[in-house]
C-alpha cells in the first residue's frame, strides 16, 4: 500500500482542511480511520501535532476527538488553543465577548475567522454537555452576534439549550 493512500485505511478520506501538508493529512486520516481504537487514534493525532503544531486543523481534530471520547475538559483546552491561534492568525481578539460583526470577515467560508466561529460553537456544545447552561447561553449569544445568519449551524445548539431549560428539573 502506498504510504499516502489512506483510502485503504478507512474506505474514504475525511476532509480536514485545505492545503494541508501530505504528512499531516496522513496522520489525521490515520486518526479518523482508527477512531474505534481511541489509543491508536490519539497516537496519530499526537503525531500530527508533533509534525505541525501550528495547524488549526490539528487542534480542531484534537478537540473533536476528546469531546466525542467523553473528555470535555481536555476538549475545552484544545478549543481555547484553537480560539487563540485562529484569532492571532486572523488579527482579532481571542476574547469573543469583545468582538463585533465588523471585527473580522466572519462570512468568509474558509480561514481563521471561520475556525474561530466553529470553535465557539464547540465551546457552547462542551458547556452544554457539562450542564453549564448559562455559559453555553453566553457563548451562543456571542456567536449569534458574530454569525447572525447562522452559517455555523449554532441554532441547533440554541434549540438544544432551550429544550434542556424546559425540562422540569432545570426550570
Amino acid at each position: 500500500m502506498d504510504v499516502w493512500n489512506v483510502r485503504g485505511l478507512s474506505g474514504s478520506e475525511v476532509h480536514f482542511g485545505f492545503d494541508l501538508p501530505a504528512g499531516v493529512n496522513f496522520r489525521l486520516q490515520q486518526a479518523a480511520a482508527r477512531v474505534a481504537c481511541s489509543e491508536r487514534s490519539l497516537q496519530a493525532l499526537n503525531a500530527a501535532r508533533e509534525t505541525a503544531p501550528d495547524r488549526l486543523e490539528v487542534l480542531v481534530a484534537l478537540y473533536k476527538f476528546h469531546f466525542y471520547r467523553g473528555d470535555p475538559g481536555q476538549a475545552r483546552d484544545f478549543v481555547f488553543q484553537a480560539l487563540v491561534k485562529s484569532a492571532r492568525e486572523g488579527g482579532f481578539s481571542h476574547d469573543w465577548s469583545l468582538l463585533e460583526a465588523d471585527s473580522a470577515d466572519w462570512h468568509a467560508p474558509r480561514g481563521p475567522a471561520r475556525v474561530f466561529l466553529y470553535s465557539l460553537k464547540a465551546l457552547a456544545f462542551i458547556r452544554l454537555r457539562e450542564n453549564d447552561l448559562e455559559g453555553a447561553d453566553a457563548v451562543l449569544n456571542g456567536l449569534q452576534r458574530l454569525d447572525p445568519h447562522d452559517q455555523t449551524g449554532a441554532d441547533v445548539l440554541r434549540d438544544l439549550l432551550a429544550g434542556v431549560r424546559d425540562e422540569p428539573e432545570n426550570g
